[in-house]
């Protein structure tokens, strides 16, 4: 499984707004600099994410955007599942969404899919924006004793 580039760039869009979380909002064009990412790209991504009530906007000379929660209140999934929807492996796991299959039950692969389905969910489910800002802190911390 390969995550698209929108579904990347929002997750560090995302991690940009945890970054300055409690200081106000930010802009796009910072947002943009600090990632290295587009900011027309960028301005679609977050109309997406504000739509789905994960991000808020502020208008005015010192407007942008911030997160709509704290960071240990939203997760890589709800950031991956605005963009792409469920990331189950086959149409026939998708949860709460029917689907006909005249060999669902004897098929195979079935209970092969659904753990994959699970476990995906499980791994981006577990993992908050607040986790992101530690583990980068302690990169960071890490890097900054490199000479």
């Amino acid at each position: 499984m390969k995550l698209s580039t929108k579904v990347r760039y929002s997750v560090r869009a995302m991690f940009e707004l945890a970054l300055y979380y409690g200081e106000g909002p930010i802009s796009l064009k910072t947002i943009a600099e600090n990632e290295g990412l587009s900011e027309q790209y960028l301005e679609q991504l977050i109309a997406i994410l504000r739509r789905a009530e994960l991000v808020k906007s502020v208008r005015g000379a010192q407007g942008g955007y911030m997160l709509s929660l704290p960071p240990d209140k939203i997760t890589v999934g709800d950031v991956i599942r605005t963009l792409e929807g469920s990331l189950a492996p086959a149409d026939c796991v998708i949860e709460d969404v029917p689907f006909e299959c005249n060999r669902a039950d004897k098929c195979p692969t079935k209970i092969v899919m659904e753990k994959i389905r699970d476990s995906i969910n499980k791994v981006i489910d577990s993992i908050t924006l607040q986790d992101m800002l530690e583990d980068y802190k302690k990169t960071d911390q890490k890097n900054a004793f490199i000479l």
